[in-house]
């Protein structure tokens, strides 16, 4: 599976474990590599100074070492203490805990995860495969929705009675889960009864724009805050979630929606349920002027928030065509500040 992998575990007992076996046997391309031997830390070094990338401890709990081989290429090295049964016993589905011996390419697979591939199955491998973790609740459904498999009713049964566990594992890694669900995963997900402990619901635009960020805010609204998301994705959120439609098509309403909303009007007019005025708002990105008719130190006005107050008016009557020249502006701006100016 991967020449490099046996190049350097030739002569020692070494495994190829994980979603890279399942991968391999269901055709789909194979990113990432998990490899089970007896010296993590030693091999992965190795592997890095043979073939080049960073080695670094993956957990120092578990002794795992990852090797970032290249951009979209990583490998995992993780002990082998008891031997690749009791390192298959410990995972999650019987599909993931299928091993390759590196070098002879023997095959151990004692749960049965091959016929599951072919039935399109997940089955758990432990009855307490979600209380050992419970991110797997979440994986389970993703699984599902990635590959199109379903859970056996065990495995669904065991993910029920778990269901409140679903709110334990770190926000970085439940986010990481959640953001590779589709519109049907979501909804597998309130199905399964693992939605609403953590947060969310199906109430909202969910399947008004194939996006993985604007999923997010639709099931979790202002609960997504909870999460360690991104600076870029809160501010996204906010955006959508305080967007309200526009009255009408006129260059005037887009206008007020464009200033609330940009560079997100497009998302926020699917999440607000006003896809019919993506024409206007892309017109009115057409026409948007390249330079301010006037700039604020222009106005002889001392600095502060009128003089951003009286920019926007004017900003917006251009828009609505009711000025367009600087003369038109100065004119407009005279008239506001005198109508602001105290008595």
């Amino acid at each position: 599976m991967d020449e490099r992998v046996s190049e350097i575990l030739a002569d020692e007992e070494a495994w190829i474990v994980g979603g890279a076996v399942r991968d391999e046997l269901l055709g789909r391309p194979v990113l990432d590599l998990d490899v089970a031997c007896r010296e993590p830390r030693q091999t992965a070094v190795r592997y890095a100074r043979r073939f080049g990338g960073a080695a670094f401890p993956l957990s120092e709990r578990h002794g795992a070492w990852r090797v970032a081989a290249e951009a979209t290429h990583t490998v995992d090295f993780t002990p082998l203490p008891d031997g690749i049964e009791s390192d298959l016993a410990s995972r999650d589905f019987a599909f993931n805990a299928i091993a390759v011996r590196v070098g002879s390419g023997a095959v151990c697979d004692p749960f049965g995860g091959r016929a599951d591939l072919y039935a399109r199955r997940i089955r758990a491998v432990s009855d307490s495969v979600f209380v050992d973790d419970p991110l797997r609740l979440l994986r389970a459904v993703r699984l599902e929705d990635e590959l199109g498999f379903r859970m056996d009713e065990r495995t669904e049964e065991l993910a029920r009675i778990s269901a409140a566990l679903v709110t334990r594992p770190a926000g970085e890694r439940l986010l990481g889960e959640l953001r590779r669900l589709s519109v049907a995963g979501y909804r597998r997900l309130h199905d399964v009864g693992l939605l609403e402990p953590l947060g969310g619901r199906l109430d909202g635009p969910v399947d008004a724009l194939d996006d993985p960020d604007f999923r997010l805010v639709a099931v979790f609204g202002e609960h997504l805050a909870t999460l360690p998301i991104s600076n870029d994705l809160r501010r996204y959120a906010t955006t959508l979630l305080r967007a309200c439609a526009p009255d009408d098509p006129s260059p005037r309403a887009i206008h007020r929606f464009r200033r609330e909303t940009e560079p997100w009007s497009f998302d926020a007019l699917a999440f607000v349920g006003a896809p019919e005025l993506a024409g206007a708002v892309e017109a009115a990105r057409r026409a948007e002027p390249r330079e301010p008719l006037i700039r604020g130190d222009e106005l002889g006005i001392p600095p502060g928030p009128e003089i951003g107050r009286i920019l926007a008016v004017i900003d917006e009557e251009r828009a609505a065509g009711t000025i367009s020249t600087r003369e038109d502006a100065f004119r407009l701006a005279r008239s506001l500040a005198s109508t602001e100016a105290p008595a």
